[in-house]
């Protein structure tokens, strides 16, 4: 999806934060003899067994290493089921998946307002334990998280905290399951669609000769690409700028209530100082200032890409009185590419097929990191404990080529299904994170990669625009994060790290798609076989910070917009006034009336006043690319170095150190800003 649109999502699992569950309202009971009721059983007995061991003789294994372990291993038993929710085709797995991601969060909110493990933590700190990296670091956020979540506070509101962050993922769930149920079509004409292949105009559903269009990326992306048809851009637009309803606009100023009275409860300002303290960037006021550094050095380019895009508008339309609409961008920038960089989008696609980049992301990432991967999907069996939930779904073990030794598996599942089915956009799942248990065995990582490409006919395979090859990249960065931890415990296990930094790795592989080498290596017309031309190639890369300004701005925008919901004086804001207010401050276009975008913004549940961390780690992805700039994207030694310094180590250090380690130096601004093309 384009940054301007709605950003790309990177779920996961794992760390003690509490994420609300994102399905559709689930508060039913999970039968007592169900695997997740027989998982949470095992996880009491395991809390049971630490609290229980005296004070003298606490030591990490049987209090620090034993919570690790009970966190770990009920993650390792609930995930699959949990993750069902957004892809299994059974409409009671799902159901299920909702309900024991429901449970599966009470019970982490209920144990972190358990006063006896908490006593149990703080007895064996003030034994003074002589411990170092990742020990250390543990048992200080686990004190921190327990702080965290009240225990400061008196019995009586320790427990109105526990009903508050109950009653915060009940309505979290709501507020998923209404972006997740919601059927807006709109109706439209062949006529309306003019500039859409019938190739694209065959996607959609039909009742006689009236389109019905869908929100789906592969519905709406055609329309705002190559649509001749401004009324039919801005209908469609609206239409997605609405969804979810008023009724969500209601859902999420009441889930933004209750998240304030938590904070206050705990003696925070707002919801925002609570989220960030844990994170990177520390306090608010550090977010706000990033912005006000960046957004004047942005506006110069955002002016020069809204010049640029307003000046094709009136050229096209003959009127010179022609006003830029945010459903113009994506339609002038594609026309921009065909004029002033002889781009052509579709015929670009062409030399995209699925198969061909698949094959060329495996090849680079094999090499680059000393792996092989194996497709395993023919090897499944009846006793698989993740059994392969659809027939397009494939599976592969990772092996590490140097060792031999099997260090993980992933899954790709890749085209879409009904929106009720599965999860509509692009998402990373760790299913399991790694970690080495008390008893020295390893449990291995495994990951899973969601995305919605255009599924293949018995006449075509299925053809990538590059945003989407780009996207593939995006959410295999998360995969190799999780697959290539060296953590000891899980919960600094891949992406457990700051919420602020979890984006960089996704985000630095972003540019192996924009190399002229590497992208050479794996693009094939899907008929002929022939390389990417050369002047089709160039074109590509001379235009990729076309309308970069405006695109930055928009992720301000949602960054800013998510900081002002969660900074508001006990949850109290008109979010669709505040949303059309900021818009005026942030943006170059006149913000349209009538939307409400609040609505189905996912990342406003489970990235809750984090959104920054987009733009924020992009910082560090940029600077820890230059090392790869170097070197040669394709070169083994830069692919190791990373893989050994940021990849491996997970959270299990300061994300600032651990950048600063690999760098070398301080990091800076210098690569960022280049990327977004202001040293033109």
């Amino acid at each position: 999806m384009r940054p301007w649109l709605l950003p790309r999502l990177a779920r996961r699992f794992g760390g003690l934060l509490l994420i609300a569950a994102t399905a559709a309202a689930a508060s039913g009971q999970i039968p007592a003899d169900s695997p997740i009721a027989d998982a949470l059983r095992r996880a009491d007995q395991a809390i049971a067994a630490l609290v229980s061991v005296a004070d003298a003789q606490r030591n990490f294994e049987n209090t620090v290493l034993a919570l690790d372990d009970a966190l770990g291993r009920l993650e390792k038993e609930t995930s699959f089921t949990q993750f069902l929710a957004y892809v299994s085709p059974s409409r009671e797995e799902r159901e299920a998946g909702r309900v024991a991601e429901e449970h599966f969060n009470n019970w982490r909110i209920d144990l972190l307002s358990r006063e006896d493990v908490f006593r149990a933590l703080r007895a064996f700190a003030d034994s003074g334990p002589q411990l170092e990296g990742e020990r250390a670091r543990a048992l200080e956020d686990m004190l921190r998280d327990f702080r965290r979540a009240g225990m400061a506070l008196t019995p009586e509101q320790r427990a109105r905290l526990t009903e508050l962050n109950k009653e915060i993922t009940r309505v979290g769930i709501e507020f998923d399951a209404n972006i997740r149920a919601d059927e807006t079509r709109v109706p439209l004409t062949r006529a309306e669609l003019a500039g859409l292949s019938d190739e694209d105009v065959a996607n959609y559903e039909r009742s006689g000769d009236i389109y019905l269009v869908d929100m789906s990326y592969p519905s709406f992306n055609p329309i705002m690409d190559y649509c001749d048809n401004e009324t039919t851009r801005e209908k469609v637009w609206l239409a997605y700028k609405r969804r979810g309803g008023k009724k969500n606009v209601a859902t999420l100023e009441r889930l933004l209530k209750l998240r304030a009275a938590a904070a206050e409860l705990l003696g925070y300002p707002s919801t925002a100082d609570f989220e960030i303290e844990a994170q990177m960037a520390k306090t608010p006021a550090t977010v706000r200032a990033f912005y006000e550094k960046l957004r004047p050095l942005v506006r110069q380019k955002a002016e020069r890409d809204f010049a640029e895009l307003l000046a094709a508008k009136r050229a096209h339309t003959n009127d010179a009185a022609a006003t830029l609409r945010p459903w113009d961008t994506q339609f002038y920038l594609d026309r921009l590419k065909k004029t002033k960089y002889a781009v052509d989008s579709k015929k670009a696609q062409e030399y995209f097929p699925l198969q061909r980049v698949m094959e060329g992301l495996f090849n680079i990432t094999q090499s680059l990191y000393g792996l092989k991967y194996r497709d395993t999907t023919a090897e499944q069996s009846s006793h698989d404990p993740r059994p392969l939930w659809h027939p397009d779904v494939r599976r592969y073990e990772v092996l590490d080529v140097a060792s031999g030794a099997r260090i993980g598996e992933f899954y790709i599942d890749l085209f879409p299904r009904p929106e009720d089915e599965k999860y509509g956009h692009a998402a990373q799942w760790s299913l399991v994170m790694r970690k080495r248990w008390a008893d020295g065995g390893v449990e291995q990582p495994v990951a899973a990669l969601v995305c919605n490409f255009t599924k293949p006919t018995p006449e075509k395979p299925s053809l990538l625009t590059h945003d989407e090859v780009e996207t593939l990249f995006h959410e295999f960065g998360h995969c190799l994060h999780t697959l290539l931890s060296e953590a000891e415990l899980w919960r600094f296990a891949g992406p457990n790290c700051a919420r602020d930094f979890v984006e960089a790795p996704s985000q630095m592989f972003e540019n192996w798609v924009w190399d002229a080498q590497t992208l050479k290596s794996f693009t094939g017309h899907y008929h002929t076989g022939e390389p990417l031309p050369d002047d089709l190639l160039a074109g590509m890369l001379r235009a990729r910070r076309l309308g970069s300004g405006m695109a930055a701005e928009r992720q301000f925008y949602f960054g800013l917009i998510d900081l002002t919901y969660h900074s508001a004086s006990r949850g109290e804001i008109d979010t669709t006034q505040a949303a059309l207010d900021l818009d005026r401050q942030v943006e170059l276009y006149d913000p349209p009336p009538g939307t409400f975008f609040q609505a189905s913004f996912g990342h406003l549940n489970g990235y809750q006043a984090g959104y920054y961390g987009y733009q924020w780690s992009l910082v560090y992805a940029c600077d820890m690319f230059q090392r790869f700039k170097e070197l040669g994207l394709l070169d083994p030694e830069a692919g190791m170095y990373y893989r050994k310094r940021i990849l491996a180590r997970g959270g299990s250090m300061d994300e600032m150190a651990l950048v600063r380690d690999y760098l070398g130096r301080e990091p800076d601004m210098t690569a960022y800003l280049k990327h977004l093309g202001l040293d033109e």
